[in-house]
């Protein structure tokens, strides 16, 4: 029945003219024709197509059954019909409208969900390129319409992070990217055999270079890699990186006057003579990189630069990353390059991976990082580059990291990138940070860290070389930072416990070390302040602190019996805060434990007056025998 009743309407409309065709005919033709389908008639749907006096027909009709067909290849697992409706789609696509087919392909890409959405990509990607070959006009606009769509169905995939999910790639996101690939290389070989550089031609870069930019914000700025061994070279994400930006060497040219490239002449290492996309369409990685966030843009188009200041902060970072730390295209940078310039440009793209929240990005922030800073002598980054808003914006991602993120070993990396910061800067530089990061860090814990790497410096300024940033008048200036209470006496000095402890071991390290007569550091000169600012105020905080946790602890115990025959949780309030409901023997504990941290306080404190008055004495029993 189906097939009398398709058979009815190409009758009819085998004597109109194609101008003649009615939006009823259309109907008719495609509730035929997806009858036809659903009742099994493959083989005389095919007659039907293949018949040459149906050609007009099918070309304006048959994109409508474009969609049945693809999902009865995504659905029905017989072989021997999968083959029929294979070639039935390789018929529909030669044949039909290319403008229709292309709109109804891609609303076919952009219909599933999940773990179909990759299976419908992979089938229709080459038809969809096969379409879009066929037009004979706005054929950039129709690429960047596909890579768009096809683009924003991959974003909603899961980027695999480990090896085994990798090399499973259960959602097909690796199997899509190198499609992408293949996608694209005819018209990136459009482009490039284009030599009169026609307007059209300039329109399908622009289509590619968005789709490069996209990749390398997704999926390749959250994805993992395979560690740099044989393995690598089966990292399916690895090889769409390096396919899209992989450049020609001598295309490095165009970004360096003549004299750097007399220097940059020597063989580099492994050269290869690959063509990727970005260099292909007249985008080679070196230009953007160092023409990024530049006041003078480097962009043909206005748009460009609009889009370079809303968009490409994660897709530049991205770039970054992949060329410095998996080493794709290193070697088509300039090797006079120095290690501190290459630094400040990564800079402003760690800022960008920073400032992310998720683990996999944070990682390549901290990569680029150590990266960068392996490259540079300790103590020979001059403090002139922490003018650069990103160099100290960086250390206080880092912090963030360190204080906020809920995985252990970005904190433990993060707090030793900081350092090895820290250990590259000159000694005006390390003060600079050091001043920053207590004015800003709000943590008792990183400025205890701070407070202990002032006291390294000033311990190197007083065995090694005089330093003025870490003795005299400028450590005066830093120390009024440390060695007071930021509320008096009133301070909470179990919150801040750690910093107060680092601040009682520097000063406890500035009375043993400097002598009263030499006051190297200036500690005796101030030491009337730090009493006042610091000493007597922790006194009566301590004080304070121990009647009152005493006192709960008293409390706590007179209540403890009633509270365990009615077998409730209690709840306690210390510091004006109340302690999470927990049993009264877990309370104890921490009440317990608090009075211990300020026995400790104390016990520091006293041992610092009593060296104090012990080098005054033999201060003054000096100065009377002279």
């Amino acid at each position: 029945m189906a097939v009398e009743e398709l058979q009815s309407v190409i009758n009819r409309c085998q004597i109109l003219e194609e101008q003649d065709f009615k939006e009823e005919d259309f109907g008719l033709f495609q509730v035929a024709g997806q009858r036809c389908i659903d009742e099994g008639h493959i083989d005389q749907l095919l007659e039907i197509i293949q018949n040459e006096k149906n050609k007009v027909i099918i070309k304006h009709m048959g994109w409508n059954l474009v969609g049945p067909v693809v999902r009865c290849l995504l659905w029905n697992n017989k072989e021997d019909d999968k083959r029929k409706y294979f070639l039935m789609l390789d018929l529909l696509i030669k044949l039909c409208n290319p403008k229709e087919l292309l709109l109804g392909l891609l609303e076919l890409i952009e219909e599933p969900s999940g773990k179909q959405i990759s299976q419908i990509i992979l089938l229709l990607l080459q038809p969809l390129q096969t379409v879009i070959q066929k037009l004979h006009s706005n054929k950039a606009y129709s690429v960047g319409l596909a890579l768009s769509t096809v683009w924003s169905q991959l974003c909603l995939l899961p980027v695999p992070y480990s090896e085994e999910q990798i090399q499973t790639d259960n959602y097909g996101l690796c199997q899509c990217c190198m499609a992408l690939i293949e996608f694209t290389k005819p018209f990136v070989e459009e482009v490039i055999g284009d030599k009169e550089n026609s307007l059209e031609n300039e329109k399908l870069k622009d289509e590619l270079l968005k789709f490069c930019f996209k990749s390398l914000k997704c999926p390749l700025l959250t994805a993992q890699f395979l560690e740099q061994s044989e393995e690598a070279g089966n990292d399916p994400l690895r090889c769409f990186a390096s396919e899209i930006i992989e450049p020609l060497r001598p295309q490095i040219s165009t970004l360096f006057p003549q004299p750097l490239m007399l220097l940059t002449s020597i063989p580099l290492a492994h050269s290869r003579q690959t063509v990727g996309i970005l260099s292909a369409i007249g985008h080679p990685f070196p230009k953007m990189i160092f023409n990024h966030g530049r006041k003078k843009r480097t962009w043909d188009y206005l748009e460009f630069e609009e889009e370079e200041d809303k968009q490409l902060a994660d897709s530049m970072a991205s770039l970054a990353y992949l060329v410095f730390v998996q080493g794709i295209s290193i070697d088509q940078l300039p090797m006079v390059l120095s290690p501190s310039y290459l630094l400040q440009f990564n800079m402003g793209h760690i800022e960008v991976f920073l400032q992310r929240t998720e683990e996999s990005v944070f990682c390549k922030g901290l990569d680029l990082l150590e990266n960068g800073l392996l490259r540079i002598e300790d103590n020979s980054l001059l403090y002139h580059f922490l003018e650069i808003k990103s160099f100290l914006t960086v250390p206080q991602g880092l912090v963030k990291v360190m204080t906020l993120c809920p995985v252990e070993t970005l904190r433990k990396k993060s707090l030793a990138m900081l350092q090895l910061y820290i250990n590259k800067l000159d000694s005006q530089g390390k003060y600079t940070l050091f001043r920053c990061l207590l004015n800003t860090s709000n943590h008792s814990g990183v400025e205890a860290f701070i407070i202990q790497n002032i006291k390294n410096q000033i311990d190197i300024s007083l065995k090694r070389t005089y330093n003025k940033w870490f003795t005299g008048p400028q450590l005066i200036s830093l120390l009024d930072l440390v060695l007071f209470l930021p509320e008096g006496a009133e301070t909470d000095l179990l919150q801040n416990s750690d910093r107060i402890m680092a601040s009682l071991n520097l000063l406890r390290y500035l009375v043993i070390k400097d002598n009263e007569n030499d006051n190297q550091t200036g500690i005796w000169t101030e030491l009337g302040k730090i009493e006042n600012n610091f000493l007597k105020p922790l006194h009566t905080g301590l004080n304070m602190s121990k009647a009152h946790y005493e006192a709960q602890i008293k409390n706590n115990q007179e209540n403890s019996q009633e509270v365990q025959k009615s077998k409730d949780i209690c709840s306690i309030t210390v510091g004006g805060e109340d302690l999470p409901n927990m049993p009264p023997e877990m309370q104890l504990k921490v009440l317990h434990s608090a009075l211990f941290t300020f026995d400790l306080i104390e016990s520091v404190l006293a041992r610092v007056e009593e060296l104090i008055e012990i080098k005054r004495s033999t201060s003054e029993e000096n100065t009377g025998i002279k």
